[in-house]
């Protein structure tokens, strides 16, 4: 046998493999394995070919082949796959080896599999891998979990694949027990889906309202990716923009208007219910997509139901744009709050210390959402590590005075030409929702006592004293249980 390997990855599709690829590049040996074991056999025939890479071709030899403790890194497809491998591994590690799921999970279940997986003897990490293909290969954004005692072994690892930012800071640190890193990974899809349909809601503006082209579009996001709004995905727009096929076509005009997912964003959203979070923007987001595969019912739908068509605009067209980019910085600032309040909803419901300013660090390099205002957040708990919401900062709450006029002037414009803007709305309402000293849920509890004698808190008694009104004269004095869902 030669020398033993550091680590090894069973699931050799793109992530797996291009994670193999970067942890050999850092300096590290690893062991590969593939259920389909012919996969093995072509990466060490391909992209594996003379590199420090040893592909096992049974498991028993794979775990072999691995140098104590055995830290078993698995890239395979969320839920049973999981599982499954997982009873596999059991029996064939020894007492204080580790387990390393780093899929898209749902984060109650990185939660069971890590008790169930500490009962037997073992060490268990939850991580959240984000980049992509690229990222994977060159510098993901990690997000580890789970069983604490594993993260020394695995640490000088981590942190030697993933990104780094400019000062050489690495984008992974621990970020809890049990389920906290598959969480943290989740609110960063739920994220990116908000920041994916503000972009698209921009491009929808600027092509139906603007009548701007897609070199023009190009040129405005190269612009904006220089200011507030630099980042991945602005970076990636205005590539997208400016793509021709062999044709001379733009390819983004021939691409079919319906979305797929996977699945994170809508756990970001049902997460928020269940914490009782108003994660309005992502949750926008989620139901945007679902909209958008309503292909044939849509294409129905506009032959019978009118509204405005979009007219041309005849103003002050580089204002406008100015209004647009200011909408939109504005609109990721209140997703990124509506995912930060969910985080500490969450941290305190599982008990979970999670470092915010050092999640904001993690997500500064390698990952999806990467953008320069991340920093700014990080700036923000640095200052005030109990800041209830980031919109409080002061940093944020000046960029959103000034920028919300514009932001206004931008929706106002995009309801009068019909052309729908669901997550930047949702981003306003929740802004003005969030300022608002008082809201008009006097009149819905009043209903409620109404129709089911929920009861009511008064403004002139003491917060936790509830009231019921006979409201009919025909009811008894029988109240309902008061409760929070």
């Amino acid at each position: 046998m030669e020398k033993l390997s550091d680590i090894g990855l069973i699931g050799l599709a793109v992530m797996g493999e291009n994670l193999v690829l970067n942890m050999e590049s850092k300096g590290f040996r690893v062991s590969v394995f593939n259920r389909t074991v012919e996969k093995v056999d072509k990466f060490m025939e391909g992209r594996g070919k003379g590199k420090n890479i040893y592909g096992a071709r049974s498991l028993e030899d794979f775990v072999a082949s691995l140098a104590s403790p055995r830290k078993v890194f698995l890239m395979v497809k969320a839920g049973q796959a999981v599982d499954d491998f997982i009873d596999k591994l059991i029996p064939v590690l020894d007492k204080g080896d580790i387990i390393i799921d780093g899929g898209n999970t749902h984060f109650p279940d990185t939660a069971r599999r890590t008790e169930y997986v500490e009962s037997k003897g073992l060490l268990y990490i939850g991580t959240g891998v984000s980049g992509g293909e690229e990222g994977a290969l060159k510098g993901p954004s990690m997000m580890p979990g789970g069983s604490p005692a594993a993260w020394p072994y695995v640490k000088p690892i981590f942190q030697g694949i993933c990104a780094k930012v400019a000062d050489g800071t690495p984008c992974c640190d621990w970020v809890g027990e049990g389920g906290a890193g598959h969480f943290v990974k989740m609110v960063h899809n739920g994220i990116e889906y908000g920041d994916i349909q503000l972009i698209c809601e921009c491009y929808h503006i600027m092509k139906d309202i603007l009548g701007m082209s897609n070199e023009e579009m190009h040129q405005t996001f190269s612009q904006w990716n220089k200011g507030d709004l630099d980042s991945y995905l602005i970076d990636i727009t205005k590539d997208i923009l400016a793509k021709k096929d062999e044709d001379g076509k733009y390819v983004l005009d021939y691409i079919l208007d319906t979305a797929g997912q996977k699945g994170t964003g809508k756990w970001t959203a049902v997460a928020a219910l269940d914490e009782g979070v108003p994660l309005t923007l992502i949750g926008e987001s989620v139901f945007a997509r679902c909209l958008s595969a309503q292909k044939e019912e849509r294409i129905a739908a506009s032959k019978i139901l009118h509204g405005p068509s979009p007219r041309l605009f005849d103003g002050d067209k580089e204002a406008f744009l100015e209004d647009l980019r200011k909408a939109l910085f504005a609109a990721k600032v209140v997703s990124y709050a509506q995912g930060y309040a969910l985080m500490k909803a969450a941290a305190k419901e599982y008990g979970w210390n999670l470092n915010y300013g050092g999640i904001a660090l993690m997500w500064r390099g390698g990952c999806i959402i990467r953008s320069v205002f991340l920093g700014k957040i990080k700036e923000a708990f640095d200052k005030n590590p109990d800041i209830a919401n980031i919109l409080l900062d002061p940093y944020f709450t000046d960029k959103l005075a000034d920028a919300q006029q514009g932001w206004r002037n931008v929706l106002c414009t995009a309801m009068q030409n019909g052309v729908p803007a669901p997550c930047m709305t949702a981003g306003l309402q929740y802004y003005d929702g969030y300022r608002s000293e008082r809201l008009p849920a006097n009149m819905l509890q009043a209903q409620r006592d109404f129709f089911g004698a929920h009861t009511y808190e008064r403004t002139d008694k003491a917060r936790g004293e509830f009231f019921h009104t006979n409201w009919t004269g025909h009811g008894g004095d029988t109240i309902s249980t008061t409760y929070n869902a």
